[in-house]
Order: structure tokens, then sequence, then C-alpha cells
């Protein structure tokens, strides 16, 4: 029992979602028809931005960056979930939990400050709509952008080296469905008081900052809407944040649920049902969203497929 105790573990077991394998299959099925849809989406989204000269706006360069954001967001989840649904034994590798934590952390940290970002610039669209062009140049809205993707990168280092700079040592079976840090810190062969404090420190980095940007571009929003004397001018403002609001609530609501309270020892069955909410379901429902109170999205939609279906009747 000792030599086990000494011997650092060389891959995980997951429990999953259901030990009933019909359960399964059925979940298989699911997840399977949620992932494709997931790729065709924010596939989609990613094209029409490119192909539509009216779309080369900077709303649609971070609606861009946010579609490869949920692409990888799943791709790095979901594929092997669907494996694992299909197998007995659902084990990954060491490193290869490394990698899962490291690129999850990454594009979830991205997406929290993106979708700030796409508050701001509502913000200036709504309130400051005269100088719109000046202030969202090009050049100012990639310097953004990449901040957005260069702050997810230094925080999934920051919390991926706090997770795995713990022991593991004989016990490796973890109570999840992938490799997320207050889940493998149940595993750990040591205190982890202060391993979870530093997640937690940068979880009010991540969340609450960018909760805070949010905050305050959509009470100047909601401020200026009322101050507008034209119903159709209320109605306008409003549409062209809607959709973005209810992604943002329901991002960052799960996303505080998890990383924003005490980690207790026990993983709980709504725990995971949360994780699959904002890892799985999330990344389809944004360009379904989007594209569908979206006119200019359709619009380019309606104008590519004219396009493929003359060019396939010449």
């Amino acid at each position: 029992m000792g030599e086990e105790n000494q011997t650092f573990v060389a891959e995980f077991i997951f429990l999953g979602l259901s030990r009933d394998l019909q359960t399964q299959i059925l979940l298989f099925i699911l997840f399977l028809i949620i992932y494709l849809l997931t790729v065709l989406g924010n596939m989609l989204i990613i094209i029409l931005t490119f192909m539509d000269s009216r779309l080369h706006t900077p709303m649609y360069l971070f609606l861009r960056n946010l579609s490869f954001a949920d692409l990888c967001f799943s791709t790095s989840i979901v594929p092997q979930v669907l494996v694992h649904f299909l197998v007995t034994r659902k084990i990954i590798s060491f490193g290869g939990c490394v990698a899962q934590i490291f690129v999850f952390l990454l594009v979830g940290c991205t997406e929290c400050v993106l979708l700030a970002v796409m508050s701001y610039d509502r913000y200036v669209a709504v309130c400051k709509p005269l100088h719109y062009s000046t202030i969202t140049t090009q050049q100012v809205c990639l310097q953004l952008a990449l901040a957005s993707w260069a702050s997810g990168t230094i925080v999934s280092l920051v919390d991926t080296t706090f997770t795995f700079q713990l022991p593991y040592r004989g016990q490796n079976i973890i109570n999840h469905y992938f490799c997320e840090p207050p889940a493998l810190l149940k595993v750990a062969s040591a205190d982890t008081y202060s391993t979870e404090m530093g997640i937690f420190a940068m979880g009010v980095v991540m969340l609450l900052a960018p909760v805070s940007l949010v905050l305050v571009s959509y009470w100047h929003i909601i401020s200026t809407v009322m101050q507008m004397q034209s119903g159709e001018g209320r109605l306008k403002a409003f549409s062209t944040c809607c959709s973005h609001l209810i992604v943002i609530i329901l991002f960052y609501g799960s996303g505080i649920f998890s990383y924003m309270r005490p980690n207790s020892k026990t993983t709980k069955e709504r725990d995971k049902t949360i994780s699959v909410f904002y890892s799985v379901v999330m990344p389809m429902l944004n360009p379904i969203i989007y594209s569908l109170r979206n006119k200019d999205v359709k619009g380019a939609l309606r104008k590519l497929t004219r396009r493929k279906t003359f060019s396939q009747r010449q």
C-alpha cells in the first residue's frame, strides 16, 4: 500500500456521466448531434464573417473569434467524451489531462474577455454612434482580440501550473467526464487549499473583472436607450444587444456557479450537469442565438446559399 502511494499516476480514469449502458448510448447520440451542430454552426459563422463584406465590422470580428473559441472549447472535450460512451474503461493519460485542462482554460478564459470586449463594442455603438468608426478602428479591434487570447493564455498557464504542481499518487479515479481543475484537485495526494485559493483568485480576475465591465457597459446602454424619444430607436438599440446579453447571462452564470464557490470534497451530479451546459451545450447555442436574432447573418447566409445554387445550375 505504501509503495502504491509513492507511485505517480500515469493515467486518470473517469467515472463519466452514467454507468448504465442504455443511458450511455442515448447520451452518445445526443452529444454527437450537439457536437455536429456546434461544428456546423460555428464554422458557418466564421465562413460568413470572412466572405460577406457587410460583416467586416468590429462586432463580427469579435463574433468570429468567439466562434473559433467555441469550436476549440467543444473539440477539446466532446470527441473524447463520445469515445468514452462506447468503452468500459474511460481513461486519459496524464499528459492528455494536462493538455485538456490547458486548452479548456485557455479558450474558456478567452471567451470571458471576448464577451466583455463585445459589450464595450455595443456600448460605443449605442452611446457614441457618431464616434463609433473612430473609436473602434480595425487596429484597435485586432489589439482587443489579441489581448483576449493573450489573457486567456496567461491565466491558463497559471491555473494549469497550480493544478499540476500537486502530487497525484495512487488515487486516479475522477468522478467527472473530463479533466477539470475542481474535479482533479479532489484526487490530489496533498493539501489543496493554497491551490484552490490560487485558482479562486484567478477566477475572480477572469470572471468578476469582465462581468464588471459588462455591467458598466450595459448600465450606460440602458440609460442611453431610456433617454431616446423614438420607440423605434429604442427597439433597434435593444435588438443589437439582445443576443449578446443572452449569451453573457448563460456563460457567466454557469461559470460563476462552478468556479466562484468553495470546492467540496465530493463531486455532485449537479456540478456535472452545470459542466455539461457550459462545455457542451453553450458552444452550440452561441451561433444559434446570434444567427437567429441577427438579420445581417441571416442575409449573408441567404446570399451564400443563392450563390451556391446559381453556381450549381451553371
